[in-house]
């Protein structure tokens, strides 16, 4: 009697502590303000089916520390006034957690100059742009940044003996700190770039930067552009007898490329890449994305390189969650990533420190084949 006593005060007391321990479980909010609409429609769409993938079998598993994951997006269209007042909305609307997956130069910093990640305290993880910038608070990348890019992409023409540059990019506040880099990143590599040429921001004019190289004939050309500006870019300047190699950013999403402009333009395209390739299986994250994909009953838009990198966000947001045990909180999100050094996804690390908020100095290059296949 004594022992089934004891047995059934043990019971009691386990059911307690496991009580306590779920007793605080919810459902989590991530909120993301992305272009689900207009020209970069595809990669905010696919940024956030690569979330959805992931919070979908982290919910099927039980959650973590008994919490479950809902993504809540918005479209702001690409348009940067649309990204803050959006935001602010759902801010109030759907008391996110945390925010994921933004898009966009202008987008990105007129939501930090708002002041909402300060405001609400609330940080964001993972976005996209294509700027050189400094260290915000609340603002972290899953990423390489583009300076990261550009140097991977210097450093390969230099050892290829090209040396004679183009730089092709978007106006905007961020072009100087852009220009001083690239500057910096051909003088590394021996390299100069003789001549450079913008497009206006937003947009996909850019006939005016066509005969900017026309005329000084580099020998390779940088694209910091986004996928609809790049691809308006390729194929204009094939139609018009350009020769010189060009090479891209990973913004230039490489699946709308290939969707818009023929075999032959595409032929010797190079794409810088921050993620592992979602096509192929070459380690542990590769392999349980393409795993997860084969299991999702149905998927709102095609497998691509967006995908991955919003599978990626979703993965460190989920860390984050678990590393604050049973209550997890806006402010306990930033401690949390902070925490984060050497974060292993299989092949892909992610870490952070105070003041560093650049999480991946991961950077490999894709190459459109003759076929219009990817290698690298």
């Amino acid at each position: 009697m004594k022992t089934s006593s004891l047995f059934a005060r043990i019971g009691v007391a386990v059911a307690v502590v496991a009580g306590s321990q779920w007793a605080h479980a919810a459902q989590l909010m991530v909120g993301q303000v992305g272009p689900m609409s207009g020209l970069e429609a595809n990669q905010g769409r696919a940024y956030s089916a690569g979330m959805q993938l992931l919070f979908n079998n982290v919910n099927k598993a039980g959650g973590v520390n008994g919490h479950t994951f809902t993504l809540v997006r918005k479209d702001d269209g690409g348009r940067p006034e649309d990204t803050v007042n959006v935001t602010k909305q759902m801010l109030a609307d759907d008391k996110p957690l945390v925010l994921a997956g933004f898009f966009g130069n202008r987008n990105i910093s007129d939501l930090v100059a708002a002041g909402l990640l300060e405001k609400e305290k609330i940080v964001l993880v993972g976005y996209r742009s294509a700027e050189i910038r400094a260290e915000v608070p609340l603002l972290y990348n899953v990423r390489a940044s583009l300076r990261d890019e550009i140097n991977k992409l210097t450093e390969h023409l230099a050892t290829i003996g090209i040396t004679r540059l183009g730089l092709f990019y978007e106006e905007g506040s961020g072009a100087p700190p852009l220009l001083a880099a690239a500057d910096e990143a051909a003088k590394n590599a021996k390299a100069s770039i003789m001549s450079k040429a913008s497009y206006p921001a937003g947009t996909a004019k850019v006939s005016p930067a066509i005969d900017v190289f026309m005329k000084s004939t580099p020998q390779a050309i940088i694209m910091v552009a986004s996928g609809a500006a790049a691809a308006g870019f390729i194929e204009q300047y094939r139609a018009a007898g350009g020769a010189a190699q060009l090479f891209a950013h990973s913004g230039a999403d490489i699946e709308q490329l290939s969707k818009r402009l023929a075999e032959e333009q595409m032929q010797g395209v190079a794409i810088a890449q921050v993620t592992p390739s979602p096509y192929k299986i070459a380690g542990r994250l590769a392999k349980e994305f393409s795993d997860t994909v084969a299991k999702a009953e149905k998927l709102e838009v095609p497998v691509s390189y967006a995908m991955m990198e919003g599978y990626i966000t979703a993965k460190v947001i989920v860390e984050a969650v678990r590393r604050q045990g049973a209550r997890p909180t806006r402010e306990g999100m930033a401690t949390a990533l902070d925490g984060i050094s050497n974060y292993d996804l299989g092949g892909y690390v992610v870490g952070y420190k105070p003041g560093v908020r650049t999480g991946s100095k991961f950077v490999e290059l894709s190459i459109i084949s003759g076929a219009g296949k990817i290698r690298q």
